[in-house]
C-alpha cells in the first residue's frame, strides 16, 4: 500500500496531446491516495502507533533526490567535497572556491545540490565561494527522514565551518534557513535569500491530512507525533512569527503560479520582516529560475542600494 501511495505522487510531464491519458493518472492517484487514507483512518481505531508511524514516514520520506558518487550530475563534480558528522548523521557539502565572500545554498525537498545548477553562473559572476549541502535524506546525505529542525543543525554546521555571509533557500530548504535563523542569531550571515518557501507548519499538515483524507483522530495523533518529536506544537513552527525576530536583511521572492507552495506563504514571512523585501514574481512556477530574479538577487546581495 505505501509503495503504491509513493509511486502515484511521482512528478508525471506529459504533452498536451495526451490529455486522456493524464486524466486516467489523475484518477489513479485520487483513488491510491484516498485508499491509503482510507487505510490509516481504519488503522487509527485498531493500531494507532501504526498509523502515526505510517502517516509520519510518508509524510517525512523523500522518494526521489538521491545522488551517487559515481553518478554525479556535471556541476557537482569539479567541487571541492566535504563530509560532515552530526550526532548519527553525515551531510554533504559541495565548494566552488572563490574570494573571501561565501556563499551558502539550501535546497528544498526531493531535491539536492545540483539543482543550483542555473542559479551558479549568476552567483560566480561576483567572484564569491559558493558552498551547497545536501538536505538529510537528500543528495549524499545520510538517513531516510527529512526533517527542518534537522536541516537547520545542518546548516549550522556549515555556517560555523565556512563563516558565509549570505544564505540562500528554495522551497522547504528556505525554511530550514528562516529556522536557522531563528536558533542561531548571532552567526556570520549578513544577508538572506528565502524562494518560494513555506510558512507555516500546520499548513502543510492541514495540506497533507486533506490530500489523504484523514480523519480528525489522526490530525490529533500527528499532532502529538509532532509535540513528542520535535517538542512544539504545530501552530509554533511559523516563518512568520521566526521572522520577527531577525535583524538580517533578506529578500524573499514567491511566484504568484507556484503550484507546491502557496503565494500567500511568502508574503507571511516576508510580512514580519522588518528588514526585508519582497519580490512577486510571475510564470515561473516553484522552481523559480529565471534570469531577470537572479539579476535582482544578485543587486540585492551586492549592490550599494541592495545593501541600505
Amino acid at each position: 500500500m505505501a509503495k503504491l501511495f509513493l509511486a502515484s505522487l511521482s512528478f508525471i510531464f506529459l504533452p498536451l496531446k495526451k490529455n486522456y491519458v493524464l486524466g486516467i493518472k489523475k484518477g489513479i492517484r485520487f483513488i491510491t491516495l484516498k485508499s491509503v487514507g482510507t487505510y490509516i483512518n481504519f488503522l487509527s481505531y485498531v493500531r494507532p502507533q501504526k498509523a502515526v508511524e505510517l502517516s509520519y514516514a510518508l509524510f517525512s520520506q523523500p522518494r526521489i533526490g538521491r545522488l551517487q558518487k559515481e553518478t554525479l550530475p556535471k556541476i557537482l563534480k569539479n567541487t571541492e567535497t566535504e563530509i560532515f558528522h552530526h550526532n548519527e548523521h553525515h551531510f554533504q557539502t559541495y565548494v566552488w572556491k572563490g574570494n573571501e565572500t561565501k556563499i551558502l545554498l539550501v535546497h528544498g525537498w526531493e531535491s539536492n545540490a545540483a539543482r543550483w545548477k542555473k542559479t551558479l553562473p549568476h552567483l560566480q559572476k561576483s567572484g564569491s565561494t559558493i558552498i551547497a549541502i545536501d538536505a538529510p535524506a537528500h543528495g549524499q546525505s545520510s538517513g531516510k527522514e527529512f526533517n527542518v529542525p534537522l536541516y537547520a543543525e545542518f546548516i549550522n554546521k556549515a555556517v560555523e565551518k565556512y563563516q558565509p555571509e549570505i544564505i540562500i533557500g528554495h522551497s522547504i530548504g528556505g525554511a530550514a534557513c528562516v529556522y536557522h535563523q531563528y536558533l542561531f542569531p548571532n552567526t556570520s550571515i549578513n544577508k538572506m535569500v528565502i524562494l518560494g518557501a513555506p510558512s507555516e507548519l500546520k499548513t502543510l499538515i492541514d495540506n497533507y491530512v486533506s490530500m489523504l483524507s484523514l480523519n480528525t483522530k489522526m490530525f490529533s495523533l500527528l499532532e502529538s507525533k509532532f509535540m513528542d518529536r520535535f517538542n512544539f506544537k504545530l501552530e509554533d513552527f511559523s516563518g512568520q512569527k521566526f521572522a520577527s525576530q531577525f535583524n538580517v536583511q533578506g529578500l524573499i521572492a514567491h511566484d504568484t503560479s507556484d503550484k507546491i507552495v502557496a503565494f500567500e506563504e511568502g508574503k507571511k514571512i516576508a510580512s514580519n520582516w522588518k528588514n526585508s523585501q519582497f519580490i512577486e514574481t510571475k510564470g515561473l512556477g516553484h522552481g523559480m529560475h529565471d534570469d531577470e530574479l537572479y539579476n535582482k538577487v544578485i543587486e540585492f546581495l551586492f549592490s550599494s542600494e541592495g545593501s541600505k
